[in-house]
């Protein structure tokens, strides 16, 4: 492997969702933008959202009805401020995507928008893309990163850590840019910059099931820790209700708009189940479906449940579910006939690296923004729709901290240095690791927790870390080592995080600690913490 020449950037930028995206798109006209990606451009958790954002574009609705609606489903721990502020700022959040070009669904209605409803919300205020939001806002930014000539894609290179002054021994720390990994060519290419975003998305991958894509691996947690962040609220994680079970369907999210629109869970013999266990019934926070669709497949010893729309529409269903109507039929389910099986599957981070409202790190130059952050707004349970929200306002937010910045002159940055190190000869201890992560990540740190599961993960973890610095510090970096390494470091920090939290609140609920307690604090770690 030989490493490629030290290469410059204004802002280099880690991630290709709509975070990453659009955080280039504002700055590009004026910065030399790197924009890194583990895949393909259009590869994120972004592409893959369905239902839509959430905003105040109806005059019916409020500032403060969508702040109260994210504030219960955030179970107390919604920072006030944050909250207002990215809620203040979701109409022109929309209007920046709609002079993009993004073509949400239009109706008659005097917007011009169709909105739909999710649960948790009190009003209709999801402008969508049929229920294709992602991957029609995705495609839309994407074509114009391609096209922008001030920014530079790295598709399929991943960013093994950051550069930072303190590791290089200098005075005055701060972010430097990164090492990344060309994967294609297997070289370590040093990228600086003035200023570098973390985009990286979520932690998914760190479970056996979620709706997540393969890119979801924690790394910009990782990288955030290891550089002196903090992280904070890392136990919650959101495992979405419904995501479909099928064999042959991997990762396939059932909307959250279905039940808006009107979708019934039931048991196989056709019984709802969710009015005994909560008033809202189907449209309670994910949170509480999450762990009402658990309970009653442990009680009754069931596989699935079922999610039912047949009352509604062929017509209905097929215009507003195109996508979900064309996958389920693929595997043999017509949903205008019959109810679709859905399972609970991990996907949501609301913790990570701790950010202020220009998306600012601990780390002098690091931003991060989108599902890698912890920025207050999503508190114990993200309300629906709100994910993509974030990442428009909070890349606006960065771009205008960026823009108004001094440019800081870059020193002498190392390459990559290999020399002590050999190829590996064994991969087979990688993908041993990472399949035993996942899979007791799912059995010990899920939808419910005991404080003796929760150890037993922390013991696998330890184990694990050992073999993993070890192998990190014998053999030449590829892509699963990076991946592998950073995941088992976002598990520990969910399971630390897991085990100071004494109550059940949100997300996360044990059963050591089934009470919630009085007044709402968050879980935040210090990298210098033992």
């Amino acid at each position: 492997m030989n490493s490629a020449a030290i290469q410059h950037f204004d802002v280099l930028i880690i991630g290709s969702g709509l975070a990453g995206q659009s955080l280039a798109l504002r700055l590009a006209d004026t910065r030399r933008v790197a924009l890194v990606t583990k895949r393909n451009l259009a590869d994120s958790a972004s592409a893959w959202a369905q239902g839509g954002i959430a905003a105040v574009l109806d005059p019916a609705d409020s500032i403060d009805a969508h702040i109260s609606d994210t504030a219960t489903a955030g179970a107390g721990l919604c920072d006030p401020t944050a909250t207002r502020f990215v809620v203040e700022h979701g109409r022109e959040a929309i209007e920046w995507l709609i002079a993009r070009g993004v073509p949400f669904t239009p109706d008659a209605s005097p917007l011009g928008f169709h909105l739909t409803r999710e649960g948790g919300h009190g009003q209709r205020r999801i402008i969508h893309a049929a229920d294709a939001t992602g991957t029609a806002v995705q495609q839309t930014l994407t074509e114009q990163v391609k096209n922008h000539p001030n920014i530079t894609v790295l598709e399929r290179h991943i960013a093994v850590d950051l550069i930072t002054a303190a590791k290089l021994g200098l005075p005055r720390n701060r972010c430097l840019g990164a090492y990344v990994l060309d994967i294609a060519r297997d070289r370590v290419l040093t990228l600086g910059a003035s200023h570098t975003a973390l985009a990286t998305g979520g932690a998914g991958k760190v479970y056996l099931y979620t709706t997540n894509p393969d890119t979801a691996t924690g790394d910009g947690v990782a990288m955030a820790w290891r550089a002196g962040c903090r992280v904070a609220n890392m136990e919650f994680i959101q495992f979405h209700p419904t995501c479909l079970y099928h064999p042959h369907a991997k990762s396939f999210l059932i909307s959250e708009a279905l039940r808006g629109e009107g979708g019934l869970l039931r048991l196989p013999n056709g019984t709802r189940f969710m009015p005994g266990h909560d008033s809202r019934a189907e449209l309670a926070p994910r949170d509480i479906v999450a762990r009402a669709i658990d309970f009653e497949m442990k009680r009754h010893g069931l596989d699935c449940v079922f999610l039912d729309m047949t009352h509604k529409s062929a017509e209905f269903l097929k215009e507003h579910f195109p996508t979900i109507h064309a996958r389920c039929l693929e595997l043999g389910i017509d949903i205008t006939r019959e109810p679709i099986p859905v399972v609970p599957a991990a996907h949501y981070t609301c913790g990570g690296v701790v950010t202020d409202l220009a998306a600012r790190t601990d780390l002098n130059g690091l931003y991060a923004i989108g599902e890698t952050t912890f920025t207050g707004l999503h508190g114990a349970n993200r309300l629906a729709s709100n994910s993509l929200l974030e990442c428009v306002v909070f890349s606006a937010a960065a771009a205008q901290d960026i823009l108004a910045a001094t440019v800081t002159p870059l020193p002498h940055l190392p390459q990559w240095d290999e020399s002590r190190v050999r190829d590996a000869d064994e991969e087979i201890v990688i993908s041993h690791n990472w399949a035993e992560l996942r899979r007791f990540m799912w059995d010990y740190v899920g939808i419910v927790r005991t404080n003796k599961r929760l150890e037993r993960a922390l013991h696998r973890i330890s184990l694990l870390e050992k073999e993993i610095d070890e192998y990190y510090a014998n053999y030449r970096v590829g892509n699963d080592l990076i991946e592998l390494r950073n995941l088992v470091l976002t598990a520990h920090l969910i399971v630390k995080s897991a085990l100071l939290r004494h109550e059940s609140r949100g997300l996360h609920f044990s059963r050591d600690y089934p009470d919630t307690l009085p007044r709402a604090l968050e879980t935040v770690l210090h990298p210098r913490q033992p």
